[in-house]
C-alpha cells in the first residue's frame, strides 16, 4: 500500500504543475481577443489542480519513492498528463459545437479543423504528440486553428521536451525529496550541479535563454512574431509542431531553413553540456563524446541523404538536394519533424525514406530533448560487440578496459551498460515491428493503398518522437491506429523500460506490494 500512497502523490504533484501550465496560457485568448477560449483552459487547470491537490494532500506522508516506484510513476504521470493535456482541445471544440451562449465561438473559428477534437482519442493524440516532442498531428489545417490551441500544441512541446517531471521538480519538490529517482526515470541520468533541484532549474534558465534567443534569430530572418516564437519554442524542443499549414515548407524560404538548423542542433545536445559551453568550456565540443557524434552524424547523413535524393531524381539540381537534404536529416535525427519536402511519401525514393528512418530511429544525444534509442546506446553497442570479439583474442586473466567517453569501464561494467543498451535496443525494434504489424492489419495496402515503407516510417516516426509523415497519420485514421501510434509515441519518450515496469504492476501487483523473492 506503501507504493500506491507514494505513486499517487507524486501523481498529484505532477498535476498540479501541470495546472499552472493551463492558468499560465490564459493570458494568450486575452490577449488576442479569444475570450471564448478562456473557459476551457480554466476548467481544464481547476480539474488537474482539483484531482493533484487531492491525491498529494492524501498521500503527503508516503515515503520517497524507489527506482520500482519511480518508473511507474514516470510512466503513469506522463499518459495523465497527456490526457488532462487533452481537455483545451475537446473542451473548445465542444464548445464550438453545442454554441454555449457564455461561450459563443466564432463562425471562422468553429471548422472541421477544430470539430476533429471532439473526438476524445483525437484530443488525447494531440496532447501525447505534443508533450512527447513527437508532432505527429490530428490537425488538418493548422492555420486555422485559434491562436489559443496553436499555443497550447506549442507549449506542450516546449514542456515535454525538458520533462514533466522537470517541470514538476522545479516547482514544487524539495532537496532530499527523491527528486533524483524520478529525474533518473524520465531518461535523464546526468546533473549539473550535486543537488537535483539546481539541475533542474539551471536546465529550464538554460531552455528559457535558448528559446529567447532562437525566436529573435528566426524573426531576423523574417519569420512573423507569432510563427518565430512557436517555432523557437517547438524546434528548441525538437518537437516539430507548426502553426502553418505546411510546416516550414509554407515560408518557402532558404534563409529560414538554415535558421532553424541550429535551433535544432541545440536540441540535440545534452543540457550538461550546454553548461559547460555557456560558462565558456568550448572544449565539450570536440571533448564530449556524444557532441562529437551529433555533428558527425548530421553532417554524414545529410551528406548521403543528399546523393540518395539526387539519385532518386527528386531535384533537378545539387543545390535543391543539398538544402532539402541538410535539413530533413537534421530534423529526421534530431526528433524534431519540421518538413520541408511536404509529403515523404510522394517524391522521395524508398532508399531515401530509409536514411531518414534511421535518423530517426537512432536520434541524438542522451540528457537533450531529442528521442530515438539516443547515440550512446548505439556508440555503447558499437564498441562493446568490439570489445566482446576481441576478448576472445586475450586470455580470461588479461586485464580490459573499455573507454567511452571520460569513463574508463571494467569488463563487469561493459557488460552491465552493454546489456542495458542492448535490452532497450531490441525492445524498441520489437515495438517497432508491433506498430508496423497494427497498420498493416487496418490500413489499405496494394494498388493505391499505403506501402510497407511508409507504415514503418510513420510508425519510427512516432517512436522516435519525430513527426516526419508520409501522409498516414490524420483524423481519418482508425482508431486502432491512432491508439497504437500513441502507444509508440509514449513508450518511446519514456524509452520503454518505464511503461513496461508499469504494465508488469499493473497485471501482477508489485504497485501495492514489492516482493522479496520472485521467480521469472
Amino acid at each position: 500500500m506503501n507504493g500506491l500512497a507514494t505513486v499517487g502523490r507524486d501523481l498529484g504533484r505532477m498535476l498540479q504543475a501541470q495546472s499552472l501550465m493551463f492558468f499560465i496560457s490564459v493570458a494568450v485568448p486575452v490577449l488576442w481577443g479569444e475570450y471564448f477560449a478562456v473557459p476551457a483552459l480554466v476548467v481544464a487547470g481547476i480539474l488537474a489542480l482539483g484531482v493533484g491537490t487531492t491525491l498529494s494532500r492524501r498521500f503527503e506522508g508516503a515515503p520517497d519513492p524507489g527506482k520500482l516506484h519511480g518508473m511507474i510513476t514516470a510512466a503513469s504521470g506522463w499518459f495523465l498528463v497527456a490526457v488532462f493535456g487533452s481537455l483545451p482541445f475537446t473542451l473548445l471544440a465542444w464548445s464550438a459545437a453545442v454554441d454555449v451562449p457564455w461561450v459563443h465561438v466564432p463562425a471562422d473559428v468553429a471548422t472541421p479543423t477544430l470539430a476533429a477534437f471532439r473526438n476524445p482519442v483525437n484530443g488525447v493524440f494531440e496532447s501525447m504528440s505534443g508533450f512527447t516532442g513527437t508532432g505527429l498531428t490530428m490537425t488538418v489545417h493548422e492555420d486555422r486553428l485559434p491562436r489559443t490551441l496553436q499555443w497550447w500544441r506549442s507549449f506542450t512541446e516546449w514542456v515535454g521536451g525538458v520533462g514533466v517531471i522537470v517541470l514538476t521538480t522545479a516547482i514544487l519538490a524539495r532537496p532530499g525529496s527523491g527528486s533524483l529517482t524520478l529525474y533518473e526515470s524520465e531518461a535523464r541520468s546526468e546533473k549539473i550541479h550535486p543537488s537535483i533541484v539546481s539541475t533542474v532549474r539551471t536546465i529550464w534558465w538554460i531552455f528559457l535563454l535558448y528559446t529567447v534567443v532562437s525566436t529573435g534569430l528566426l524573426w531576423l530572418v523574417g519569420m512573423p512574431p507569432w510563427d518565430a516564437v512557436n517555432h523557437a519554442m517547438t524546434g528548441l524542443a525538437t518537437g516539430g509542431f507548426s502553426v502553418t499549414d505546411n510546416s516550414i515548407a509554407a515560408y518557402d524560404s532558404a534563409l529560414v531553413e538554415y535558421a532553424l538548423v541550429p535551433v535544432m542542433v541545440l536540441g540535440s545536445i545534452a543540457f550538461p553540456v550546454h553548461y559547460l559551453l555557456l560558462r565558456g568550456d568550448f572544449r565539450q565540443l570536440v571533448a564530449d563524446l556524444q557532441t562529437r557524434w551529433v555533428f558527425l552524424s548530421f553532417s554524414l547523413g545529410s551528406v548521403a541523404l543528399t546523393g540518395l535524393l539526387l539519385i532518386g531524381g527528386a531535384y533537378d539540381s545539387v543545390a535543391g538536394a543539398a538544402r532539402y537534404g541538410l535539413f530533413q536529416f537534421v530534423s529526421a535525427m534530431s526528433c524534431t519533424g519540421f518538413q520541408t519536402a511536404g509529403n515523404l511519401g510522394s517524391t522521395w525514393s524508398p532508399l531515401s525514406k530509409l536514411a531518414v528512418t534511421g535518423g530517426m530511429v537512432v536520434g541524438a544525444a542522451a540528457g537533450s530533448t531529442v528521442g530515438g534509442i539516443k547515440l550512446i546506446r548505439a556508440v555503447t553497442l558499437s564498441r562493446g560487440i568490439r570489445f566482446r570479439i576481441r576478448g576472445l583474442f586475450v586470455p580470461d586473466s588479461a586485464v580490459r578496459t573499455l573507454r567511452i567517453d571520460d569513463r574508463d569501464l571494467s569488463k563487469t561494467e561493459v557488460a552491465r551498460e552493454f546489456e542495458e543498451a542492448a535490452v532497450i535496443a531490441l525492445l524498441w525494434f520489437v515495438f517497432l515491428g508491433v506498430g508496423t504489424a497494427v497498420l498493416l492489419f487496418a490500413l489499405p495496402t496494394g494498388p493505391g493503398g499505403v506501402t510497407v515503407t511508409n507504415m514503418f516510417f510513420e510508425v519510427a516516426s512516432a517512436q522516435g518522437n519525430v513527426g516526419l509523415s508520409t501522409g498516414i497519420t490524420g483524423p481519418g485514421m482508425p482508431a486502432v491506429t491512432k491508439i497504437i501510434l500513441l502507444f509508440n509515441m509514449w513508450i518511446g519518450r519514456l524509452e520503454i523500460i518505464p511503461v513496461a515496469v508499469l504494465l508488469a504492476a499493473l497485471f501482477d501487483g508489485g504497485l501495492a506490494a514489492s516482493p522479496s523473492v520472485t521467480r521469472d
